[in-house]
């Protein structure tokens, strides 16, 4: 709109400029080596006018003339430039739906029309390994880290590389080149940063970490997590070195993350041995509400040295009753509660979870049936219900299990990456039970059935022995004898009382078995006799026995 308006008053003011011109009165003479020129000042105008367009056009046409060439030259590379975009644009398409022959296709016409394009290298890289081709795309990415627009992104693609080929020191070396370059790489930052770790270089971790900190890669709140996690990490190292160190260490940890589980544990460890049993009791509590665990239950139970069993079981019990309802406190009270011969308050702690236990639900139900009763029936049952019952938590991190904490994954390099939960292998599935329960622990742990007292009944007539089966044992009881009291009945599907039992139980051989000959054995002249063998006598009854032989 604002062009339209201009265009009307330009062409206004020019309208009124001719007008004026026409109105003008007088006469133009031009005279030149005796030419001799004169007209009116409207004509002097119009032809003056006239003059000027055309030396325009005149030079409009020569300059196009002139700048012919590079133009032809410039729409030439556009159009080999806009072919190479082109394929550039298809091939990372193929890349990213798997047609390796058709981004090689792309990538040849990439290097053909784009070969400077930083694009096309990347195009060249990712289509050798798509290939499986490592030293092309070493090549290619050997190439973006000449040039300075892509030195980072060649850089990245050689990490990947080295990683793949399982080189973690040139993956380094590669990480800490891009970190100097750009310190707010996060990629090379988090792969130091693990190394680091992984070496137990805690300093230089803490470095890097206050460097991602500045750089803004991570927020206050997971800097003091981290942190804390890698303190908690360089005390447990120092535990058995310098203990002054590590105590120092850990209260920091502890101020930073102090729902951190094994910062917990240790400081309120270090607390305890100082006689400060509140301040260790107060450590401990926090992470026991974020996350309930056994070391956590473990050392508020020794946080007075000293204490008895029956002692550390109330605490222990005053610990679970933050938590009402959670395994961990049912657990860590039945421990608590063997140690101080308490068995019936361990089966009570114990009660809600016996239908569908874990694994040490299960042991230590064994250890209770073991300790109180001393039935190895029942514990051994227990044992073999433990192998087939649910997992319990364990430090996991990118599926790796660990039986105890780590401030980094193995797998994967992640700082702060241990969590106690179940691992993956152990959640409930939609599969049937594998191992199903057999029915010697199905009667070990049901529970006993008493019977009454049976009255004293008429002897029973003996039952008659067969004769086919003299080597038989009878195990039936003797009817006449004093009924003794039944501790546990067998179950059998029967709707009679008493089961159909034969006096006579005949010894069956299984049809491999060659078993024992009825017949009397030879004698082996090379055995030793069994018998001693009868002596001679002596005195004169053994000379007369000698002379009347």
């Amino acid at each position: 709109m604002a062009r339209l308006v201009f265009f009307l008053v330009l062409i206004a003011l020019a309208a009124a400029g001719a007008a004026w011109i026409a109105e003008q009165s007088g006469d133009v003479a031009l005279s030149w080596h005796g030419w001799r020129v004169q007209t009116t000042l409207p004509v002097f105008a119009l032809g003056l006018g006239i003059l000027v367009v055309a030396a325009i056009m005149l030079w409009s046409v020569l300059r196009g003339l002139w700048r012919a060439p590079e133009r032809l030259r410039r729409a030439r590379r556009e159009r080999r430039h806009a072919r190479g975009r082109h394929a550039i644009t298809h091939g990372l398409l193929a890349i990213g739906h798997g047609d390796s022959g058709a981004a090689r296709a792309h990538a040849h016409v990439a290097k053909r029309h784009a070969a400077d394009d930083p694009l096309a290298l990347l195009l060249h890289a990712q289509t050798a390994q798509l290939e499986g081709d490592r030293e092309g795309a070493q090549r290619a990415f050997r190439a973006m880290a000449e040039r300075k627009d892509t030195r980072l992104l060649g850089l990245r693609g050689l990490f990947v590389e080295a990683q793949r080929a399982d080189d973690p020191r040139a993956a380094v070396a590669i990480a800490e080149e891009a970190l100097k370059i750009s310190a707010g790489a996060t990629w090379a930052s988090q792969a130091v940063l693990g190394f680091r770790c992984a070496q137990g270089d805690w300093k230089a971790a803490l470095a890097i970490l206050d460097n991602n900190l500045a750089s803004r890669l991570i927020d206050k709140a997971t800097w003091r997590r981290q942190r804390g996690v890698l303190l908690t990490a360089r005390a447990l190292e120092l535990e058995h070195l310098d203990r002054d160190l590590s105590r120092e260490t850990i209260m920091e940890a502890v101020k930073l993350a102090p729902t951190l589980i094994p910062a917990a544990a240790l400081a309120s460890k270090y607390q305890s041995e100082a006689h400060q049993t509140r301040r260790a009791m107060r450590l401990i509590e926090p992470a026991w509400l974020a996350r309930p665990h056994p070391d956590l239950a473990d050392a508020y139970a020794h946080v007075k040295p000293g204490d008895s069993a029956r002692q550390r079981l109330v605490r222990i019990e005053t610990l679970a009753a933050k938590t009402p309802g959670h395994i961990e406190g049912a657990l860590a009270i039945a421990r608590a509660a063997i140690d101080a011969s308490e068995f019936s308050r361990a089966r009570e702690a114990l009660a809600p979870f016996i239908d569908n236990p874990t694994q040490r639900v299960a042991m230590l139900m064994a250890e209770i049936e073991r300790g109180e009763h001393g039935d190895t029936g029942r514990a051994r049952a227990w044992m073999l219900r433990a192998v087939r019952a649910r997992h319990d938590p364990v430090w996991t991190a990118d599926g790796y299990v660990s039986d105890h904490w780590r401030p980094v994954s193995p797998v994967s390099g992640r700082l702060d990456a241990f969590q106690w939960q179940t691992p993956l292998a152990a959640l409930p599935s939609d599969k049937g039970i594998t191992v199903e329960a057999s029915t010697f622990e199905e009667a070990m742990l049901a529970p006993p059935v008493r019977e009454p007292a049976a009255r004293p009944t008429e002897p029973a007539p003996e039952a008659s022995i067969a004769p086919s089966a003299p080597a038989a044992q009878d195990n039936s009881p003797a009817t006449d004898a004093a009924p003794q009291p039944a501790s546990r009945t067998r179950q059998d599907g029967s709707k009679g009382g008493a089961s159909a039992v034969p006096p006579v139980i005949p010894i069956v051989r299984a049809p491999d078995d060659p078993g024992v000959d009825d017949e009397e054995p030879q004698a082996d002249e090379f055995a030793e006799p069994t018998e001693p063998s009868r002596g001679q006598a002596g005195g004169w009854r053994g000379f007369l026995s000698r002379w009347g032989a």
